[in-house]
C-alpha cells in the first residue's frame, strides 16, 4: 500500500501516522481513523484545548492561565 505520504506499506501492516491516525494497509487499501478523542462541552470562552502531538490527546486548560485544567463534559471520536 502507497500511503499520502508516498510511504510504501506491507499487506497487513499497521501503523500511527504523523497526524495521529491509526492506519492499516489490507488488500483492499489502506484504512484510517483517528487515534484520539476531541473535548466537548467545556467553556469555550475561558478554556482553550491543546493537541499534543507527542501523545496524541488533548488538554483542556484555562486561556489565562495554562497551568489550570478545565472541566470536560464529554469526548467524541
Amino acid at each position: 500500500c502507497l500511503d499520502s505520504n508516498g510511504e510504501v506499506h506491507e499487506f497487513n501492516s499497521v501503523w500511527r501516522s504523523a497526524d495521529c491516525h491509526d492506519c492499516s494497509c489490507r488488500r483492499g487499501g489502506i484504512e484510517c481513523c483517528s487515534s484520539f478523542a476531541t473535548p466537548v462541552g467545556y467553556d469555550e470562552k475561558k478554556c482553550v484545548k491543546i493537541f499534543n502531538k507527542e501523545t496524541c490527546t488533548y488538554n483542556v486548560v484555562e486561556k489565562d492561565d495554562s497551568s489550570k485544567e478545565c472541566p470536560v463534559h464529554g469526548w467524541v471520536g
